[in-house]
């Protein structure tokens, strides 16, 4: 049975795509099989995986806007073990048509739970902002994972996701989702705030901090530039060290 994780923050730039990506890349080197899911109309996800999300045929869109779009029909393999949804620019008028209940929220979860997936971790990449899409990545999800920069708006984008990952326990029928941790992103100890922002989310949120911090590193914005991802493309930086010890704390919970 796969661990579905939704990667979300209120807020955009906090690197849920690059957490995925680095995330799943570590999991698949201890010998996980792991399914990333884009589930944001800017489809950085998919594009680094090498589509064009302005020409793709069928997307996560097809799968939250047709109910018998089976997931084999969109599955994309990352080799022999493992795969991903693309996402496209479509998504961004699923994000209006789940919004005005013109379809349902939960189509996302019932394809990835009746799908028969062979994986042992699923990432969803979701959208910035608590919109329909995000709800649905939540609603597919078994566990959250909350990448938060280090800084003084952190708090209010958790505490956005705390209230909708309560409504969607008491009211949309996940009463078991739960947050797996938050990880603290772009940590810049030199920064002046940074320590005191970084003391006070494990005061607030005692329980719920990963003990895995990730640096400001400028591997992560560069690797990129050539096709790669911070573990691969400088595999002893702080910032590919930070996503192993990640790694391996999700792998103990």
């Amino acid at each position: 049975m796969a661990r579905i994780l939704a990667i979300a923050n209120q807020k955009g730039g906090v690197g849920k795509t690059t957490t995925v990506l680095n995330l799943g890349a570590v999991l698949a080197q201890k010998q996980c099989r792991v399914l990333l899911v884009d589930l944001d109309p800017q489809a950085s996800l998919t594009v680094f995986l090498g589509l064009d999300p302005y020409r793709i045929e069928r997307s996560t869109y097809s799968l939250l806007m047709h109910p018998d779009m089976p997931l084999s029909r969109i599955l994309k393999p990352l080799g022999s073990a493992n795969a991903f949804l693309p996402g496209s620019v479509d998504l961004a008028a699923a994000t209006v048509k789940l919004g005005q209940g013109l379809q349902p929220l939960d189509r996302l979860r019932t394809a990835l739970r009746q799908g028969h997936l062979e994986f042992d971790y699923v990432l969803v990449d979701t959208s910035p902002g608590l919109n329909a899409l995000t709800v649905a990545g939540l609603l597919a999800a078994d566990e959250v994972l909350l990448p938060t920069q280090c800084n003084h708006s952190a708090m209010l984008g958790i505490r956005a996701v705390q209230d909708v990952i309560k409504r969607i326990r008491e009211n949309m029928g996940n009463p078991s989702l739960k947050i797996t941790g938050v990880l603290p992103t772009f940590y810049d100890a030199t920064a002046v705030y940074a320590p005191d922002v970084l003391a006070e989310l494990h005061a607030l949120l005692p329980g719920m901090m990963f003990e895995t911090v990730v640096p400001y590193d400028t591997n992560i914005a560069d690797a990129p530039h050539k096709g790669q991802i911070a573990v691969d493309y400088a595999p002893n930086s702080p910032g590919a060290l930070a996503y192993h010890a990640l790694a391996d704390e999700l792998l103990s919970r």
